[in-house]
């Protein structure tokens, strides 16, 4: 498994991998048209790009649209469980250097974005920040090299801009996650799909008829609920913002205080980016049978340690799907609390992918244009190229729209006219 360029499961999965990578291709014509502007004009060439994703099918090919414009790539995973083996051994058998599969311990994965971090990199593409953070507190020697930064998801965005009131962002990074095209197509569509996905490939389970608690109604617990909701099932949200709750219940849905929701919900999926959201004083009041699923970035929403501590039995009954014995009943947890359609699934969609992956492209693009030029901080692709990803996509569902008159254009900017 270990080489000095590569640590992936088994190379011999390459070939497994490249079929599944094929298929996903069809799905991302935007990021097709990007990879083939890139190989025309090499905007990145020479330029050592260090990233910290989810290594699958869309992320290798990602991967390959920088390569195709040049770039020289290093890649780690940016969770334990998230890899899929063949697409990692595919990278590593086309010369790309990648370390991750699924199942590496903790200490592992922080091994894996230390050969990263030695590999220079002039641009960060992460997810989680967890590359940024251990660039900036371990290796600060390195950051005078490095030109800019992209981050893909809530998470690192939030903590990315905690670092940076705290001063000690060094480098300017791109919200990619801020994009429209990323955050309302792939935090709703992309995690609504998939956490319903990993886990009913968890467990079987059929929603219809449940009780599913969605716990955070950011953009992705929207997604997640309106999913649920087309199962059949009857969403309870809760919240801690009063506006969230409101549109929750506008909505539709059900709201109210998680020890409530504990009581009656068959299934539980986190969605806010905060720890200990599901603590263990709501596990102990829910009834037998229910299901547990995290679909936020880290492994910390619910309390599965004090899971682990307090439970009588437990047991692994299907393939990241566990059974913990507490107070004379069960609960299912799926994908060890971390990323459950990750875990338990494949992720997002490719055609979902296309849109943010696309974004990534072009932001890295963009910090390579802009060297020198942008402020340290978190900030936002400019507009008009969030609007190109959206043209490009819409021209591949063979989708038109109506332009603005220069009349139109000319009374929108226009003060004076009223009544």
């Amino acid at each position: 498994m270990n080489q000095d360029k590569y640590c992936v499961r088994d190379i011999s999965l390459a070939e497994t991998g490249r079929k599944n990578i094929s298929f996903s291709i069809k799905e991302m014509p935007v990021l097709t048209k990007i990879k083939q502007r890139f190989e025309r004009e090499k905007p990145l060439k020479g330029i050592r790009v260090g990233m910290a994703l989810h290594i699958t099918t869309e992320t290798a090919y990602l991967v390959e649209t920088l390569i195709a414009g040049g770039a020289l790539v290093s890649i780690c995973s940016c969770n334990p469980l998230s890899t899929q083996d063949n697409s990692a051994a595919y990278l590593a058998k086309i010369g790309v250097s990648v370390f991750g599969y699924k199942g590496e311990s903790k200490g592992e994965y922080y091994e894996f974005i230390e050969r990263v971090i030695s590999f220079k990199p002039q641009i960060t593409v992460d997810d989680g920040c967890d590359l940024v953070t251990m660039l900036h507190e371990k290796h600060p020697e390195l950051l005078d090299g490095v030109w800019g930064g992209t981050e893909e998801t809530t998470t690192g965005v939030r903590r990315l801009k905690a670092m940076h009131r705290a001063g000690k962002l060094r480098y300017p990074v791109i919200a990619v996650n801020d994009n429209f095209t990323k955050h309302m197509f792939d935090n709703y569509y992309g995690t609504g799909q998939s956490a319903i996905d990993g886990i009913i490939r968890a467990s079987n389970v059929l929603i219809a008829g449940k009780k599913v608690v969605v716990v955070g109604y950011g953009d992705c617990g929207k997604g997640v609920a309106a999913r649920a909701r087309g199962l059949g099932a009857i969403v309870i949200v809760t919240e801690v913002s009063p506006k969230r709750a409101l549109q929750a219940a506008m909505d539709g849905h059900l709201v109210m205080p998680l020890m409530e929701a504990a009581k009656i919900g068959d299934i539980f999926i986190t969605v806010t980016g905060n720890k200990n959201v599901v603590p263990f004083e709501a596990i102990r009041l829910m009834k037998d049978s229910a299901i547990l699923a995290n679909a936020g970035h880290f492994d910390n929403e619910i309390d599965v340690a004090a899971l682990e501590r307090n439970a009588t039995e437990k047991e692994e009954i299907r393939p990241y799907f566990k059974r913990y014995r507490i107070n004379g009943k069960d609960v299912y947890l799926c994908g060890e609390g971390r990323l459950v359609n990750l875990v338990c699934g494949e992720g997002h969609p490719s055609s979902v992918l296309d849109l943010s992956f696309a974004g990534q492209a072009l932001a890295v693009g963009y910090l390579v244009k802009n060297r020198g030029k942008l402020n340290v901080g978190v900030i936002k692709l400019p507009k008009e190229i969030d609007d190109e990803i959206a043209r490009l996509k819409l021209e591949s569902m063979g989708i038109r729209i109506d332009t603005l008159t220069k009349e139109q254009i000319a009374y929108l900017n226009n003060w004076k006219e009223g009544t």
